[in-house]
């Protein structure tokens, strides 16, 4: 992951799944505002487990780009057995995705299964995913003090957003702003990696008195002085702050274009709905009408044989 592929393809990855999230609970939300549910994985109408199939194939080939097509002898391990250091941080990203394979892997068995804790179980599974991606970029063997660490740091806040409203979900599955603020966490981690990888790794970009050094078999960022780092580090807050607003203005913008756009066909089929029942109304009144009238002319015409009947 100490590259710019490595960063920008698992950014992309997030970045699809946050939007595809976004899209399907601002879609559901509208269209039934009332008795909307989360859900933690959406599915389409040709493939029911497209989203999952799509973590667990991210997540394999992530993992087999960090221990064997990475590596220069397409494996991770030193001549003895042990894991080198300058491979250490391999193994602690393939960790990550082997626990969002693991995850998407027991979504789709307890579908299968359909157990009566299905939602809280697969609501649990995510939540140890990102509580795995906080711990291992909270402890992450790569620099915790450079201008990478930085980076590190502030996404270590986006995910722990996505952590805490996962776990929220649990306790309140109908509420559309927790899975709301849940899956723009997850596009802002998206955005934040891919972020991180052209800043990082794009020579053009790194701060002015700052290089590209070779450390532990990968290029890292290192400044001259306290001052460039200083500088290098305030730089890297000011992007969090402009990005973090960007996307607050997207994620925002686009709920209302979409319940502009899905608000105005359930509007237009709950009027639908309420001119037919009133059609069939129309239609049985006139004969409730007739009914009461026949009804009337019988009591009417009871009571008027009823004194003949007397005398007899």
């Amino acid at each position: 992951m100490g590259s710019l592929v490595g960063h920008v393809a698992p950014g992309l990855a997030f970045l699809a799944l946050g939007l595809w999230h976004l899209f399907n609970h601002i879609k559901i939300h509208a269209l039934h505002p009332n008795s909307y549910t989360s859900s933690p994985w959406f599915s389409t109408s040709k493939i029911r487990y497209i989203e999952l199939i799509f973590i667990m194939l991210a997540s394999f080939i992530s993992i087999s780009m960090e221990l064997f097509i990475g590596p220069k002898r397409h494996q991770p391990l030193d001549t003895d057995g042990t894991i080198p250091s300058y491979h250490l941080h391999n193994f602690e990203h393939s960790s990550v995705s082997m626990t969002f394979l693991t995850y998407a892997a027991f979504a789709i068995l307890m579908d299968r299964v359909n157990p009566k804790a299905q939602y809280c179980l697969t609501q649990f599974l995510g939540a140890i995913a990102f509580a795995q991606q906080l711990f291992v970029f909270h402890i992450h063997s790569a620099d915790h003090m450079g201008v990478e660490g930085q980076y590190h740091l502030l996404l270590q806040f986006v995910i722990f957003v996505s952590l805490t409203t996962t776990l929220m979900g649990i306790g309140f599955p109908k509420s559309f702003i927790v899975s709301f603020i849940r899956s723009a966490s997850i596009l802002f981690q998206g955005i934040w990696l891919i972020v991180m990888g052209f800043m990082l790794w794009t020579p053009k970009l790194i701060p002015k008195g700052c290089f590209m050094h070779f450390e532990d078999g990968h290029d890292v960022v290192r400044c001259s002085s306290e001052e460039a780092l200083y500088r290098a580090k305030s730089l890297v807050n000011l992007q969090f702050s402009w990005f973090l607003l960007g996307v607050a203005i997207f994620v925002v913008f686009f709920h209302l274009v979409l319940v502009t756009t899905y608000g105005e066909k359930n509007e237009y089929s709950t009027l639908r709905k309420e001119e037919e029942l009133q059609e069939e109304y129309d239609d049985v009144e006139p004969q409730m009408n007739v009914m009461i009238v026949k009804s009337n002319s019988f009591i009417l015409l009871v009571k008027s044989f009823a004194p003949i009947d007397m005398e007899r």
